[in-house]
């Protein structure tokens, strides 16, 4: 985990807490500090100080947004007032939290946090397996399926591209064991999440190139 305080004896402490209860911990004395770090590509979180020198901790959220950087953030201070939580809050903060901070509960909140970032890593890697397993398909089981998640039945789905029937259910059955789709339904779900046939959008195109990899936090 990362936590970023500009006076010393904090962090010392902060990392001495973490320590304690077997959590991994790098400690900045800046915003700059954190993002010329190579962050870990593992579940983290980022205890953050609203006031730093240089920028505050609130630019320091708005930069890692402009990054694509998902760190979940539990924000500190010994200054805060209504605005400037909502603004954290808003802007996807997972606690904001007044010094001095009980240590039950910061360490529940970073618990918390983690758990958070554990279930975005979940689904990232979920995704990603179903997408190479969308690669997998032939052109036209891709295209039969497209058809499918769109509600059209065999029959239709053989008038609309012109094979039979037969070679439909074909095509739709070996698309459901390359997706690993149990049911109809789970095809369903599968097609939205990667935005295929009438779940596409421009930005889930019907036929990625590659594997998306997720991104580091």
């Amino acid at each position: 985990m990362l936590i970023v305080d500009d006076e010393a004896d904090i962090r010392a402490g902060l990392g001495s807490l973490f320590r304690s209860v077997g959590l991994q911990v790098a400690l900045f004395a800046s915003a700059a500090e954190l993002l010329a770090y190579p962050l870990p590509d593992l579940p983290c979180c980022l205890v953050l100080d609203v006031r730093l020198r240089g920028p505050s901790g609130l630019d320091l959220q708005a930069r890692l947004a402009q990054l694509g950087v998902p760190l979940p953030i539990i924000f500190m201070t010994a200054h805060g007032d209504i605005p400037m939580t909502v603004a954290a809050m808003k802007a996807g903060a997972v606690d904001f939290m007044a010094k001095p901070v009980r240590e039950h509960d910061l360490l529940e909140a970073v618990a918390a946090a983690l758990d958070q970032d554990r279930a975005r890593r979940r689904g990232l890697s979920e995704t990603g397996a179903m997408r190479a397993n969308y690669a997998t398909l032939s052109p036209r089981e891709a295209e039969v399926m497209r058809h499918a998640v769109a509600g059209l039945l065999n029959k239709q789905i053989a008038g609309e591209i012109g094979i039979s029937e037969v070679t439909v259910k074909m095509h739709r059955g070996q698309a459901m064991r390359k997706m690993q789709a149990r049911t109809y339904a789970d095809l369903i779900v599968m097609a939205q999440q990667l935005g295929i046939g009438r779940f596409a959008t421009a930005a889930h195109p019907a036929r990625p190139a590659s594997p998306v990899r997720a991104p580091r936090s």
